[in-house]
């Protein structure tokens, strides 16, 4: 295996922790991260807003950024991307375990790449391809009201349907009105667990790059928004801002593009993961020498910039978590995680489309893994 993987101890917090210790606060249990009693959790999740981020453009979120000390923050999942972590989010588990192990998978039965966002279909149902029961579903089944507020284009998605089943969804178009309806549910008087996503930042990441002017914008008006809701919020709520990886900026002349060496894609089948987290899917005629041979290759080639594993090492790395058979099948024979600043493409490609991206994520970085955990209200330490 090439360097040191930067795998964070067992005991570290991570993401998987903050919804099922916000229903535990809720209910009276004890819970790992040891969040106060409170009537009401909101966790308010930016997508893209890593610790690094916010840290960087403090003058920007002077509350956010004010409010988070050294030890709110935590680690995301392995690989850091939406799809898997929001699925870690709404579960409690590892990707090895829920079964949402990167962006582009490899789905075997029908020798596929499928897009774990957007990608749902009959061959793909999110009852069945999601493995892990929500907190959601917990939360209904101890009498608190589970609440997901998003866009309402994501009402009703096949991702929705996987990771977030056992809420009942509220659509709110802007912050504000996402926001606002986060401060109708409490009012209502009935404990609630709420999750309240924010998908703008990424979005604009992805389009402009997170250090432009369109990205601090948003990240202004987060910060509006967060610091109206907290004095607004009814006593007894308590609060988390959290997100589900960072993000950084990959200019086109940091592109790697795979093909330009014929010898890394000699024997690869499906190129899937992302730009900054390959999953390399081998044929399956490919002999045990070839396959040795190719990671040998990948190595020589990019361990200097990237690191490489196999599929068995990642998982004795424990960078999956504990990996249920049906999830291992569809991580790839041989990940390839940019250790620098740059991201990996296919011109073969039939859809190029993700070379416009700027803002990028999917490794291992501290930028990209490490993300705030922000307690207000009632779980605001003392």
């Amino acid at each position: 295996m090439s360097a040191m993987l930067p795998v964070p101890a067992d005991t570290a917090p991570r993401l998987t922790a903050v919804l099922g210790s916000s229903l535990a606060s809720l209910t009276g249990a004890p819970n790992p991260l040891g969040l106060a009693p409170a009537r009401s959790a909101v966790v308010v999740l930016v997508d893209g807003l890593g610790a690094a981020n916010l840290r960087q453009r403090a003058g920007h979120a002077r509350h956010l950024a004010g409010a988070m000390a050294k030890r709110d923050v935590i680690h995301t999942v392995v690989p850091t991307t939406t799809a898997a972590a929001l699925a870690s989010l709404t579960t409690g588990a590892m990707p090895g375990s829920h079964g949402l192990v990167g962006y582009r998978t490899l789905d075997r039965a029908h020798d596929r790449l499928v897009n774990q966002l957007n990608g749902w279909d009959a061959g793909m149902r999110p009852e069945t391809w999601q493995l892990r029961p929500t907190i959601f579903e917990a939360a209904a089944a101890e009498g608190v009201d589970a609440v997901v507020i998003g866009a309402p284009r994501y009402a009703d998605s096949g991702f929705t349907r996987a990771v977030l089943r056992g809420a009942r969804y509220v659509p709110g178009t802007s912050m504000a009105d996402r926001f606002d309806a986060a401060l109708d549910v409490l009012d209502g008087g009935a404990p609630a667990l709420v999750y309240l996503y924010i998908p703008e930042l990424d979005q604009a990441a992805h389009a402009s790059g997170w250090e432009s002017d369109r990205w601090l914008g948003l990240l202004e008006q987060l910060d509006a928004e967060t610091a109206s809701f907290e004095r607004r919020m009814p006593r007894g709520t308590g609060l988390l801002v959290t997100a589900d990886h960072g993000v950084i900026d990959v200019p086109a002349h940091r592109h790697v593009f795979v093909d330009a060496k014929p010898e890394l894609v000699d024997g690869v089948r499906h190129v899937g993961g992302e730009p900054r987290f390959l999953q390399l899917y081998v044929d399956d005629a490919l002999d045990a020498a070839s396959r040795e041979r190719l990671v040998a290759r990948w190595r020589e080639s990019e361990s200097g910039r990237s690191w490489v594993m196999t599929c068995g090492e990642a998982i004795a790395a424990g960078l999956f978590g504990e990996v249920a058979p049906e999830a291992e099948s569809r991580i790839g024979d041989l990940l390839v995680a940019a250790r620098s600043g740059i991201a990996y493409y296919d011109r073969r490609a039939a859809d190029r489309q993700a070379e416009a991206m700027i803002g990028q994520h999917g490794s291992l970085s501290d930028e990209e893994a490490r993300v705030p955990l922000i307690r207000r209200g009632a779980y605001e330490r003392s």
